[in-house]
This record gives C-alpha cells, structure tokens and sequence, in this order.
C-alpha cells in the first residue's frame, strides 16, 4: 500500500523505476474521490494540472542524476497559501474565484524540488478557528469520526494527510492552527521557529505570528518537507534561518514539563502524557516540573494581538483592488466609498473574521492602544523571556497538544471563548517565535492524543531528536 511509505521510501521506488509518478499520483487522486465526500478536507482538486506536471516529471527518471528526494511526490496545500493560477480563496467569501498570479516562496521551492500538488484544503476562513467550522463553504470532518471537527484552522490539510489523501501536506500556524489539528487527526505537524518559512505568498493574518509548516504521517517526513522549504527570502524580510553546524543527537537531554499545562486538561490526555514522561524518567532521562504562572495571561494577550494584526491586515479587502464585491452585485452605484466598503465586507466577511476585526479595531483605538495593545506587547516579551530562561537549562518543553479530544460538530460553535481555549498549549511558541511539534502518541476511546514538543529558537533538529526517542520508548 502506497500511503504506508515515507518520502524516502517512495524516492527509491521511483529512482529504481519500481513505480511511476503516476501511480502514486492516481493512488492520492483516488483515496480523495473515496473521501472527500464524507470528510471534505479539500477545496479544490488540481485533476487536470496534474496530467501536465506528471508528463513534463516522468521522462526525467533514469535521465537525471541526483534528483531530489521530493521528486514526484504528491502533496496537499492550504488554501490560504498561493500556488500561481489557481483559485486560492483563503475559505472567504471575499476571495471566491481568486486566482493567484504567483507562487508562494514555500511553494516554489517545493515546484523546483518536483513536487506535484494535488489540490487546496479546507480551513477555518482566513486561519480564523480551530475547528474549520469557520469555512466559508463546509466543515471539514474528522477522519476517526466524521462527526467530530479535524481541528483548524489547518484542519483540511490534517485529514487529508491522515486519510491518505496526500503523502504530506503545507498548513499555517499562528496559534497552533498545524499543531492543534496534528493532534486531531493522529498525524505529524511542526510548527518551525519564526521566520524559519518565508510568509511570502501566505496570505496574511497575523504577520508577527504567522509561520507556514508541514504535515505528514511519519517523523522524517515532516522534518525533511521542513528542510527543502525554510530559508532566508528576500521578498520577505522576516525570514531568515542560520547557517548551523550538522546536529548531533544527544541521548541525555534535558526535559521539563510545566506544571500549568496540565490544569484544566483532560484527565485521560494528563495520565497519557505523563506515562511518557515517567517513561523517560526510567531511561535515566532527566525530566523536571517547572511552574509558570504568567501562562494565565497567554489567551489574552495573543488574543489582543492577532486581533489588532487581523484588523490591519484585512483592511486591504474593501471591494475595490480584488476578489469580490458588493459593487458587482448592486444594479445602482455607491454614493460613496464607505458604503461600499462597509457592504462588501458585510456580506462577504463571516462571523469570525468580523469578531475579530472589532477586537483589534477596539485595542487599536485611540484611548485604548495603551491600555490593551501596548500592555499585550509588553506581557509578550515576559512570556517570551520566561521560556528563554527554561531553554538555557531545559532542551525541550514537554507537553500536551490540547486539552481535550476532538470535540463534536457544532459543540462550540457559539461560544467563541470556550472555542479559543482549544489554543491554550499552542500559543506560547507563537508568542515566542519557538518552534513546536505535535507528535501522536496513542489513542483513548479511539480517538488521538497529541504531544507537543517545545524548543528554542532554530533548535528544530532538537525537537526531531527527542521525538524519534520518545517514538522509541512507546511503541
């Protein structure tokens, strides 16, 4: 079965004629056909692309020396993420039928390295959720119960990687929007070290926070994506990745869990995570309890922040440059600009994405930029200089993903605060810029549990250390 080789796997077989692109590609094309209906992680479908792209790939095989390791693999992409000439809506209304006249940095460089894109997946609208009930056009579903949500905001390319629909997939994090849905789904998702992905082509949320990430099935999968797509870009002046030393893995890491992860968790996910913890105790590993109690204040101050960013950055979509338009649909002209902004983005801006923008227009306000905008920046640089100090001493932060399973379909749909809780171990290492992994670690009542693996800044190599060492210990 094709969906059980990695990259590297798939690689040889293709290196070794063993199989053509095309077989791997028709495999994904028809797990989608079997699955999309019921669990509808995609968008858009790139059928008749593919067909070009594999005959321009092909003749290449046994010509080419050295071709990359992602040659001719199949891959899934966010909708938020720009793939040239393609419909690329971010899951709004305000985008439908928008075609990008460029690829992405990310993109790019998986094109230039063979990879073959099999189409859009399904997210929260703009990356605003966590569980893509805020879609614009369905809700995606859980491939372990397609009653239950897949996370978000990146829960299309979630379970299309766990439903093998793509051997690995792109998805953006700005909150734990990768990692929150990993855990979902059963599958890998890093989130890398911000900056360490050029933003360029994404479309914007939070531009502080924003990083793109891979998704796969398997460990080395996900760090390989991550190897062929980070970098420095100079069409994004965030970016930037050092030049480090080749890694060395360490089997005497040094690893903490913090005490205020686990109030409020769910007592079947806390006995799970802490059975691996005690489990690295008896590998001799040294595994210690931090406390944190400026973590009470995490929820409000990234809320304040995405919030104030969100309102900025789409302010662009005012009916006038691109995508949709109330001007398009009105048979009488505007009196005046403002009507037509204010009805555009009325009619074509869901319920979350206006939530948002008011919390943001509201800390960004004159009379209120100080008490709220400026006082979230500040408690920020606490939070962030509380992890650098656990990181001169502790390799990694261990931890769970979420505080609960997969939640049901419409269960917190109109209660917006019980919904932004779900984020409340993911956002730290955006506040931070630290890169994080979800790991699945095990199932209760047959759904999965995610770990999350915390490190510093560009110490990804870390992170993939002490997970292929914990994957050890479990199975």
């Amino acid at each position: 079965m094709l969906g059980t080789f990695s990259i590297r796997e798939l690689h040889q077989k293709i290196i070794k004629q063993e199989i053509k692109i095309k077989d791997i590609v028709e495999y994904y094309l028809a797990n989608i056909k079997k699955n999309q209906v019921k669990f509808k992680p995609f968008l858009n479908v790139f059928d008749k692309i593919l067909i070009k792209q594999m005959d321009v790939l092909q003749p290449k095989i046994g010509v080419s020396r050295n071709l990359p390791l992602l040659y001719g693999i199949p891959a899934a992409v966010k909708d938020n993420i720009c793939i040239e000439n393609t419909v690329t809506t971010a899951a709004s209304k305000i985008l439908k039928g928008f075609r990008s006249p460029f690829d992405a940095t990310a993109i790019k460089k998986l094109r230039e390295n063979g990879v073959l894109f099999l189409g859009k997946t399904n997210l929260d609208e703009f990356a605003m959720g966590s569980s893509t009930e805020n879609s614009a056009f369905f809700t995606s579903s859980n491939p372990f119960d397609s009653r239950l949500v897949a996370g978000g905001s990146s829960g299309g390319s979630a379970a299309a990687v766990a439903l093998n629909m793509a051997q690995f997939a792109l998805g953006s994090d700005t909150g734990g929007s990768i990692r929150q849905p990993a855990a979902f789904c059963g599958v890998y998702g890093l989130k890398p070290t911000y900056g360490a992905v050029s933003r360029f082509g994404l479309i914007a949320m939070a531009s502080s926070l924003d990083v793109i990430g891979p998704l796969a099935r398997n460990l080395d999968d996900v760090f390989l994506v991550f190897d062929y797509i980070k970098g420095t870009d100079v069409q994004d002046l965030s970016s930037f990745y050092p030049k480090t030393p080749a890694f060395v893995p360490k089997k005497d890491f040094k690893v903490c869990y913090v005490k205020e992860y686990f109030e409020g968790c769910d007592e079947r996910i806390y006995k799970r995570i802490f059975s691996i913890l005690e489990s690295l105790k008896k590998e001799n590993l040294i595994v210690e309890e931090v406390s944190l109690p400026i973590l009470k204040d995490v929820l409000p101050c990234y809320y304040i922040i995405m919030a104030s960013e969100v309102s900025s950055n789409l302010a662009r979509y005012d009916g006038i440059k691109y995508g949709s338009s109330k001007l398009k649909s009105s048979k009488n002209y505007f009196k005046n600009l403002l009507d037509l902004y204010l009805d555009t983005r009325f009619e074509f801006f869901g319920n979350e994405v206006k939530r948002r923008i008011f919390m943001g227009t509201f800390s960004l306000s004159y009379g209120y930029f100080e008490a709220y905008y400026l006082q979230a920046l500040k408690m920020q640089q606490k939070i962030k200089s509380e992890f650098a100090k656990i990181f001169k001493t502790y390799d990694a932060v261990i931890g769970p993903t979420t505080p609960e399973l997969a939640f049901k379909i419409g269960e917190k749909s109109q209660d917006p605060v019980k919904m932004y809780l779900s984020d409340i171990y993911t956002v730290p290492a955006n506040l931070g810029g630290y890169p994080a992994l979800s790991m699945p670690v095990g199932f209760i009542d047959g759904l999965p549990v995610g770990l999350q693996i915390m490190a510093d800044m560009w110490n990804e190599p870390m992170i993939k250390n002490i997970a292929g060492y914990i994957e050890k210990i479990i199975k």
